[in-house]
């Protein structure tokens, strides 16, 4: 009958020995499985017991008998119609029957099925003429309308989103304080919130989960949401806020203009958190929450990231040592291994034959020569590229020694330890659009070159798999919530400078999808507009496809002040009394030149801009009034003060009016140059367009760089300006708008997996050091309650 309607049927025949555990095993795969839309347990009586019933989803049960007792009369006859029209087929039974309570006690524990309406008890072993087909029929009948149901629940679904109410407290207490104070809701009760199914999510304890990229599929044609990217002006050492904007705007948004919104924001390195910045979850009362677990761990995706790196430095250096001290014979022997009596290549290894022009698959059939290719990558250790990370502050490693043991027969050579976040797994992982493209971006990763000058990448070592295993639970992101109960993905971190300092390509999709149409995600871009806002631009929206409507260009009095010709400004001293006092002269000068330009290269990518003032107590109405005229005159679409760290999203109500607003202007968004534009004048249009240099100067290193990557076809990809965040040029100490300099390019690297070559400006340290007083003094646990303190 099944076959005759369409419906595939599954028979699962378990043994008649089997035990209660092992048919609830089976009926727990049912369950999970989405292919299956309707289940129906022919099973003997005695394995009909209520832990079996029970573990049945009510959704997928299809059985549709029911016993009606003692339903003699005119309501019997009633009763029963209704339940036949409801697709049940109906038995009856007096009271006094004999065998009834033998028939009943199996199923104590019954249930009321609320998605087809019954009150039911399962009969096995009744045998009734002509009842076989009608019971088939109305069986099929139930799975097509659970099917029904299902996909019905498979649609968007409207969010019920319940904000946490915020009273805020002045002074304002410490970031932990207010983190503390706030009880966040349950993860699971969030994501139902925002329309998320109960097997997308994966939690993590009570306050975060992953979230599975299946809903991607599940809401292809769901139309995005409104994209809004947050960057800044030319920062001072202290940092302007930018992340505190994304929380606040995001809540004043959600909570107080009741729109769908999301942020998207990067987890942030341990390394800071305990050496001078502190954490990344925002600030005051716009924060996401708990600030320790953002901050701390979270659920281990910079873990996964260090142990796929670290497998790689591992592997390199083996393979070189292995190479070194044994003939092709021995390595073929060992690399393709005999396993009862048979050889044959992995899947990876028949990759690597293919790259070599090798169509043979037979381990025995392979020449000399082409054994010898095969087996030998020839690395030069000069030239490897690939360095081990951890995911803290640690100076000493910036240069070290590998190999000193005996048992590595005299192999030393030079390497370093990166900041567990410059690692180009964590660019892939941001930049990747599924599981499929990470896998295959990780297996491109170039790790060094022979020496005969060909670049050796993570597939030839062999370990591109492994690496994909390491990386499977960390593509997935994380879901956590604000102080107002706004949700949040976190995912992704890395570097602003050697890498694109912007969360991940997947956060905002889910986010754009999850939002509806009418809704808002709202991301973050590192450093200022120049650096973390281009490369949003040329590389993040040209890899995911995406294109933001609105640019949000967060400022600070102080901030302006500095490129004024204020003071230097640096962490851990005071500030100088031109940045507490009110000085309208200075902050004229730093909208003129600094606020200015970065509205400005905010226009060259054709987007509307609204520049956010994240208002500090020190800062007086007069010069907040200034900055918000002069932004305006300088092509801003609005200008607004904003008080969410002291007020949470009500102090930024009047920022989310006008990020609204101006998403409704047409956005032209373009890229700066094309990807057909050669290397040497990608990097020329950014250094004039962007930084506003005469012009740029290559390195002999650099141009051999350029002509190296060419000839190996790295073209046509994108670049990844490296260079200070402290200054449009690339001296640190010039603020404001520097002109008439020519911007130096040292050297150029390329990062293949990820996607983009990166020119160095000057030095860039990829491992920062410890102060002198790090955060850590500040840190500690209190071993009864188990709360932290001294977080920031």
């Amino acid at each position: 009958m099944a076959g005759k309607i369409g419906l595939n049927i599954t028979q699962i025949c378990l043994p008649r020995e089997c035990t209660e555990d092992e048919i609830i095993e089976e009926v727990l795969k049912l369950n999970e499985d989405p292919r299956v839309h309707g289940v129906y347990l022919h099973l003997p009586p005695a394995s009909l017991t209520s832990r079996v019933l029970n573990t049945l989803r009510p959704e997928k049960d299809v059985d549709g008998t029911v016993l009606v007792v003692g339903g003699e009369g005119p309501l019997g006859v009633a009763l029963q119609c209704l339940m036949q029209r409801g697709g049940m087929v109906v038995l009856n039974s007096r009271r006094s029957s004999e065998g009834l309570q033998k028939q009943v006690c199996p199923h104590r524990c019954m249930r009321t099925h609320t998605h087809i309406h019954l009150h039911k008890v399962h009969l096995q072993n009744v045998e009734m003429s002509g009842v076989g087909p009608l019971t088939a029929a109305l069986r099929m009948r139930n799975v097509v309308q659970s099917s029904s149901r299902w996909a019905q629940g498979q649609q968007y679904r409207p969010w019920t989103l319940r904000s946490l109410k915020l009273q805020p407290l002045s002074p304002v207490p410490s970031d932990i304080e207010i983190s503390r104070a706030q009880t966040p809701k349950p993860v699971d009760q969030l994501a139902q919130e925002i329309g998320l199914l109960q097997e997308e999510t994966e939690a993590y304890g009570r306050t975060k989960a992953k979230v599975r990229l299946s809903l991607l599929d599940r809401l292809r044609e769901q139309p995005d949401g409104k994209y809004v990217l947050v960057a800044g002006i030319t920062p001072t050492p202290l940092g302007e806020g930018k992340s505190t904007v994304v929380i606040g705007l995001v809540q004043a948004l959600s909570a107080h203009l009741k729109l769908n919104s999301f942020a998207c924001l990067r987890q942030p390195s341990q390394g800071p958190t305990f050496g001078v910045k502190g954490g990344a979850a925002g600030g005051g009362y716009a924060q996401v929450i708990p600030m320790e677990e953002f901050n701390l761990h979270l659920t281990g995706d910079i873990h996964a990231i260090t142990a796929a790196n670290n497998l790689v430095a591992a592997a390199i250096d083996a393979r070189m040592l292995h190479e070194a001290t044994q003939t092709d014979k021995a390595l073929y022997s060992r690399l393709v291994p005999s396993v009862n009596g048979v050889r044959r290549f992995s899947p990876i290894q028949i990759a690597r034959l293919c790259r070599l022009g090798i169509s043979e698959i037979d381990p025995r059939a392979l020449t000399p020569q082409e054994v010898s290719s095969f087996v030998r990558l020839d690395l030069d250790p000069a030239k490897v590229t690939w360095q081990r990370v951890v995911d803290t502050n640690d100076r000493f490693l910036r240069k070290i020694t590998v190999g000193q043991a005996s048992t590595e027969k005299g192999h030393v050579r030079e390497t370093q330890f990166d900041i567990a976040v410059a690692s180009e797994i964590m660019a892939i992982l941001a930049l990747a659009d599924g599981l499929g493209d990470m896998k295959t971006r990780l297996g491109r990763m170039v790790v060094g070159s022979s020496r005969s000058g060909q670049p050796i990448t993570a597939e030839d070592l062999g370990v591109s798999g492994a690496l994909a295993v390491l990386m499977k639970d960390a593509i997935k992101p994380t879901l956590m919530q604000t102080l107002e109960g706004s949700p949040v993905f976190v995912h992704a971190g890395p570097f602003a400078n050697i890498a694109h300092g912007n969360s991940s390509v997947l956060a905002d999709k889910l986010a754009l999808k999850l939002v509806g149409e009418d809704g808002f995600v709202v991301t973050e871009a590192g450093f200022g507009a120049d650096i973390g806002m281009e490369k949003f631009f040329n590389i993040k929206c040209r890899a995911s496809g995406l294109r933001p409507n609105v640019v949000v260009l967060v400022a600070t009095v102080r901030a302006l002040k500095m490129h004024g010709g204020g003071p230097n400004v640096s962490a851990g001293s005071p500030l100088p009394r031109e940045y507490i006092d009110e000085n309208l002269s200075l902050v004229t000068k730093g909208c003129s030149s600094n606020l200015r330009k970065q509205i400005q290269i905010a226009h060259l990518f054709g987007v509307p801009v609204v520049v956010a003032l994240n208002v500090f107590k020190t800062d007086t109405q007069a010069e907040i009034d200034l900055v918000c005229q002069m932004a305006k005159e300088s092509g801003a679409a609005d200008a607004v003060p904003c008080h969410h760290w002291a007020r949470g999203g009500r102090g930024s109500v009047d920022l989310a009016q006008a990020v609204k607003q101006a998403s409704s202007q047409p956005s032209h968004f373009q890229f700066l140059y094309s990807q057909e534009t050669p290397i040497v004048e990608k990097i020329r249009m950014i250094a004039q367009k962007v930084y506003g240099a005469d012009d740029i100067e290559l390195s002999p290193e650099a141009q051999a760089k350029i002509d190296y990557y060419n000839q190996q076809g790295y073209g046509k990809l994108p670049i990844c300006m490296a260079k200070t965040h402290l200054s449009l040029s690339h001296l640190p100490e010039k603020k404001g708008t520097p002109t008439g300099f020519t911007l130096p390019i040292r050297d150029i690297r390329a990062s293949i997996g990820a996607g983009f070559i990166y020119p160095l400006v000057g030095t860039m340290s990829t491992m920062p050091g410890l102060p002198t007083r790090p955060c850590f003094y500040d840190i500690d646990l209190d071993p009864v309650t188990e709360e932290i303190t001294g977080l920031f």
